[in-house]
């Protein structure tokens, strides 16, 4: 969108391109601000967006660490904050995405799109790869306008973490919250856009039209008003156990006494500031795990407990393909990086070669 609030033609096809492709509604929306940053940066700088030359995307990628965030994403007095390297690297893949599509449309020369990208051989490569009967998927394209950054670890919070958390909650719509996060490995958003006939908490729900038996929650991808939506396509259902059920019992009991809240359908509510009985959003659920934290002395995001549940799975031994199915991944190898050794096995993995290294001294 211009000065004259004229949407801009080629983005927004870009975008619909994107929900043609059964891209997810939280991939649209993220992909949408990025574009825009590039246009809006491109409309300042005087640069023909359809035409950027390779000096001026790498200005763009510095221009993205190097300047602040908008004033009004910072805290009153606080220090200046600024986009991490990561952050440019996947605001510059969306860019050049972006490029690429359009290049096939004709909208932008193919010499711009071929500039982006160079042949890069393999030497390592990830479990489950196939590099084809002649090595022939060794060479790959690898953007050339990219910050070498480190791989990012996986954090997750042990069982002692996780219930510091809980003892800290006051109230029991955010005890819930976090144990069901905790124990079905859910995404934030699934678990926000959860709603009143997801809760199959009885026994027996044959009643309910469901042959699963057993306490469980369905997880299912929807449009919902408070903008929650679950990333896999696929609709599944995670058992829980009896203790959870309790704490969604002690959630209704606080929920009724908030007659705002009975006619929402949604799961989570605000209750205690307004407006109240609509959806829980994704600002106020951050913001709940930022109090938590300060308070607990330890990071702690919604993630954190689904990395957390997941990871708990495989070290139970839990067949891989059941872990895959609770967690929504379409891939299997999507749960390799949930496997982490744990600082006592490595102090334990250390502690045994000392002990057979003094074993085997005359």
């Amino acid at each position: 969108m211009n000065e004259s609030f004229e949407l801009h033609v080629e983005g927004c096809a870009y975008l619909a391109g994107l929900r043609g492709a059964g891209r997810s509604y939280n991939t649209e929306r993220t992909y949408s601000g990025r574009i825009a940053l590039y246009l809006s940066y491109c409309a300042e700088k005087g640069i023909d967006w359809s035409c950027p030359s390779f000096s001026q995307l790498l200005a763009m990628m510095r221009w993205l660490v190097d300047e602040p965030l908008p004033s009004r994403r910072r805290r009153p007095g606080g220090e200046p904050r600024y986009r991490s390297e990561g952050t440019a690297n996947a605001i510059m893949g969306t860019i050049g995405e972006f490029l690429a599509w359009c290049s096939l449309q004709g909208w932008v020369p193919p010499t711009i799109v071929s500039q982006l990208v160079q042949p890069k051989f393999l030497r390592f490569t990830p479990p489950g790869f196939d590099a084809g009967e002649e090595g022939q998927h060794l060479t790959v394209q690898a953007r050339t306008i990219k910050y070498r950054v480190a791989v990012p670890g996986y954090e997750w919070l042990s069982d002692e973490e996780i219930g510091h958390l809980l003892d800290l909650t006051a109230h029991a719509r955010d005890r819930f919250l976090i144990a069901l996060l905790a124990v079905t490995g859910m995404r934030i958003g699934e678990a926000l856009g959860l709603r009143r006939e997801d809760m199959h908490f009885l026994p027996d729900s044959s009643s309910l039209g469901c042959k699963v038996a057993g306490p469980h929650v369905h997880v299912r991808r929807r449009r919902n008003t408070n903008g929650a939506y679950a990333k896999s396509p696929f609709p599944r259902w995670i058992p829980v156990a009896a203790d959870t059920v309790a704490l969604y019992a002690d959630y209704q009991y606080e929920r009724d006494a908030v007659e705002a809240a009975a006619d929402c359908d949604m799961v989570f509510v605000n209750l205690f500031r307004a407006p109240l009985g609509e959806a829980m959003k994704y600002p106020s659920t951050y913001e709940l795990f930022t109090r938590l934290a300060r308070r607990a002395g330890f990071h702690a995001r919604p993630h954190m407990l689904r990395h957390s549940a997941i990871t708990r799975w495989i070290r139970e031994g839990t067949d891989r393909d059941v872990v895959q199915n609770m967690a929504g991944h379409q891939s299997p190898h999507s749960m390799d990086r949930y496997t982490h050794a744990t600082d006592q096995e490595l102090r334990d993995a250390v502690e045994k070669m000392a002990a057979l290294k003094k074993a085997d001294r005359p």
